[in-house]
């Protein structure tokens, strides 16, 4: 029997939906995507990649799905360090970061390598591949950690009896979602390769948490038949994805072309790590060994101190400046509790120093008392003891060489239900 190409394409993908348990993500939305993030790009951008433009868009964002019937372009979506593997998950479905941001690493010096050497078409290649990364990772339907096939969270959300034994995967990620993001500018994210894929898995981070606002309200109107409800949840999450790849194609031509003297290509010297998910939580949530017994049971938040555990109270330090004691409501920083601990990789030799407001909140923490420590690759760098009513300290460290930034925190003192301590303003910088 003949097949034609076409045929034999879908035969494969559907075997392949057996094989990897349905790692694939948007379907036909990752063109709608690129094509949305590839519009909002300078003319500049696509000049550099001159005919392979179009392509990107239309088919290289495409490659890590075709790598068994699109045979030529398959090694532009596998690495040297995996040797024989064909078919990479961890293009598809989120790993832990540090596993993914190596890869992004590998193909953003893969496509910016090939772009420096005038190997345009291997560079869009290449670049297709981190596009159809982030679009697999920003897709509601790769959502939850652990339930690809939504098996779980049919037992939360049970479907009616049209759709009992209905495997949701493939029905919130298909259809066809109209992409814009007219008007976005797009972010170089770093000099570098190294820094570009730090910065890179934090903005795909947004996209992640992003999407999964999105994944529950489709599975209701899916169960409900409401179709127009689908796609506007859907667009949602795409609207994201298309400006993360927005950023991602833009930084990898900088980069490539070595475009950083102009104003449209300014990277920030100074990045605040607050709203970072630390390497504790992998899965971009926080786990239950992360909670602290006090001031309340609860975990680190961002931009606020939980009073009692249910409501939020803004970031409040005595500062002292001047010879005068004066209190300073922050809004970047962390509430943390009267025990934690947040690990943050580093891309090794971008930044220079770290630096650091910390204390008791002034008015929650007033009968409080805590050690704050700072250890750069499990060594002790900086510490302070400090006790509720007294100034915060700037803690300050040289970062030269580190790979991971870690910030303890620990309670002292009779009165645990004051420890209300808070790490404000937590900021990197060259």
């Amino acid at each position: 029997m003949n097949l034609s190409p076409m045929l034999f394409r879908v035969l494969v993908r559907s075997l392949m939906l057996l094989v990897c348990g349905s790692a694939f993500g948007w379907s036909e939305p990752h063109q709608s995507i690129t094509k949305a993030a590839l519009k909002a790009l300078p003319e500049s951008d696509r000049a550099a990649l001159g005919a392979e433009w179009e392509l990107l868009g239309e088919d290289f964002c495409l490659i890590p799905d075709h790598v068994f019937t699109d045979r030529k372009n398959a090694k532009y979506a596998m690495m040297d360090s995996r040797p024989g593997e064909t078919y990479l998950t961890v293009l598809h479905l989120p790993s832990t970061p540090p596993e993914y941001q190596e890869v992004l690493s590998y193909f953003i010096e893969k496509a910016a390598g090939a772009l420096r050497e005038g190997r345009v078409g291997e560079a869009a290649r290449f670049t297709g591949t981190i596009c159809h990364l982030i679009e697999d990772y920003g897709s509601p339907s790769h959502t939850v950690p652990g339930d690809n096939m939504f098996t779980l969270q049919q037992q939360f959300l049970p479907p009616p009896a049209h759709m009992k034994h209905k495997l949701l995967h493939g029905l919130i990620e298909s259809g066809t979602v109209d992409v814009s993001i007219e008007g976005y500018q797009a972010r170089v994210l770093g000099t570098s390769v190294g820094e570009a894929a730090w910065r890179l898995t934090h903005r795909i981070h947004e996209a992640i948490v992003n999407a999964r606002g999105t994944t529950f309200p489709i599975i209701q109107a899916l169960y409900q038949g409401d179709s127009e409800a689908v796609t506007r949840s859907q667009k949602v999450a795409a609207k994201v994805d298309a400006e993360v790849v927005a950023d991602a194609i833009h930084t990898i031509i900088a980069l490539g072309m070595n475009r950083f003297s102009s104003g449209a290509f300014e990277v920030p010297k100074r990045i605040g790590i607050a709203s970072f998910f630390p390497l504790e939580a992998p899965s971009l949530y926080y786990p239950q060994k992360m909670f602290f017994g006090a001031p309340y049971w609860g975990h680190p938040s961002h931009g606020y101190v939980l009073e009692n555990g249910e409501r939020e109270v803004p970031l409040k330090l005595f500062i002292s400046e001047n010879e005068r004691v004066m209190e300073r409501v922050f809004r970047e920083g962390l509430g943390t509790g009267g025990r934690s601990t947040l690990t943050y990789q580093l891309p090794v030799g971008v930044f220079r120093k770290f630096e650091v407001f910390v204390g008791l909140h002034s008015e929650l923490g007033a009968n409080g008392a805590g050690e704050f420590l700072i250890l750069l690759d499990g060594k002790k760098t900086a510490s302070v003891q400090l006790k509720g009513g007294e100034p915060a300290v700037r803690l300050e460290c040289d970062l030269e060489g580190a790979a991971q930034l870690q910030l303890v925190t620990s309670g002292q003192g009779a009165n645990l239900k004051s420890n209300y301590t808070i790490w404000a303003e937590p900021t990197l910088s060259k």
